[in-house]
């Protein structure tokens, strides 16, 4: 009923993903392709996708890893699902924990 209402918490949505994925391509991370809010960030093997989303985790950041056999091997990923309810200094928030976990990885310089 909200949805037919009003297209402000799709445009919401949408802003936020676009957002993101800008933001982290900036910092050096591979975004892969997506069509939807569901913004992967590829890592290639299950290992360090585990790893990066336990070192996110300590850093407040709950993004689940993606490994084999829901992807490819070698096709690891950590699965960021933006929301409307997203403010941007959430937004930032998770941004700078995937920074720092990015560089502690070398993942990103």
């Amino acid at each position: 009923h909200i949805l037919e209402e009003s297209e402000e918490l799709v445009q919401r949505l949408w802003s936020n993903t676009a957002y993101f994925k800008t933001e982290m391509q900036r910092l050096g991370f591979d975004t892969g392709r997506s069509a939807t809010p569901i913004v992967p960030v590829m890592l290639g093997e299950a290992g360090l996708a585990k790893q990066f989303s336990r070192e996110l985790f300590d850093a407040g950041v709950f993004a689940m890893p993606i490994g084999f056999p829901t992807v490819q091997r070698g096709q690891a990923r950590i699965r960021v699902m933006n929301t409307a309810a997203h403010s941007r200094a959430d937004l930032d928030r998770g941004l700078e924990a995937f920074a720092a976990v990015g560089r502690k990885l070398g993942v990103v310089n």
